[in-house]
């Protein structure tokens, strides 16, 4: 079952808007009553750094647990933040997000080059750890190319078999190129099933209302949801 929004209330007065919002997507899209595991993978290269100064990505953070309080009771949601490798594994939570993705971008100091494989992993070898009986759904935000592509498709088209669904997001000025082939990997030759969404949010993130925003997160899900279900990958 979801969060209340007389949790959200008491627990998180500042996410009300956002869970509001999300719901209204949610709902518009079908997907109201589907429970998800939301995962937020963070990229820490180093073009990435007025984002984190500026509060677009702790933004993203907070949009990001006003989703998942729908789709989960837990009231979290784990963080993956990564560069050349995996930079750190935490979290941010109803009780504990405000000005946390700042906090630990800086705890983790040096910000390096783009490996999506290894934040991949990460995600996955979480997923199964913590063994959840819901879908994962990933929210992939980075601001350009991974520095081992044939790395970043084996994972995605390896993970096309689990129940783990990647919603990919663009920051910046790039043309994401690269994101935007990931993305379209056939289906069956290279995937069972397409596991993977993406949209550009260009150079101000925060600029996108919050309401056309869930829209974005959540317009493929649904399609992977009933594809996944019919290959037996996710559970009806």
């Amino acid at each position: 079952m979801s969060i209340s929004l007389d949790k959200v209330e008491r627990t998180a007065p500042g996410l009300i808007s956002l869970y509001k919002q999300a719901a209204v997507s949610l709902d518009k899209h079908r997907l109201s009553g589907e429970r998800a595991t939301v995962y937020l993978v963070l990229d820490r290269s180093g073009s990435m750094r007025k984002f984190y100064r500026d509060g677009t990505v702790q933004h993203l953070a907070e949009q990001t647990l006003g989703l998942a309080a729908h789709f989960d009771d837990d009231g979290t949601v784990p963080l993956v933040f990564f560069s050349a490798g995996v930079d750190g594994v935490a979290e941010v939570s109803l009780t504990d997000y405000s000005g946390r993705v700042g906090e630990l971008n800086e705890a983790y100091g040096h910000m390096g080059r783009t490996n999506y494989a290894a934040a991949m992993e990460a995600v996955i070898d979480h997923y199964r750890r913590f063994g959840s009986s819901a879908p994962a759904f990933v929210v992939f935000q980075t601001d350009g190319g991974p520095s081992s592509k044939r790395a970043a498709v084996d994972v995605l088209c390896r993970a096309s078999r689990l129940p783990v669904f990647w919603q990919l997001i663009g920051f910046g000025e790039d043309d994401f190129r690269f994101l935007r082939w990931l993305d379209e990997r056939p289906v069956p030759a290279e995937r069972v099933v397409d596991n993977a969404g993406f949209f550009a949010a260009g150079s101000n993130p925060r600029a996108i209302p919050d309401s056309p925003l869930y829209d974005l997160l959540t317009a493929e899900f649904p399609e992977w949801l009933a594809a996944a279900r019919a290959q037996k990958i996710v559970a009806c």
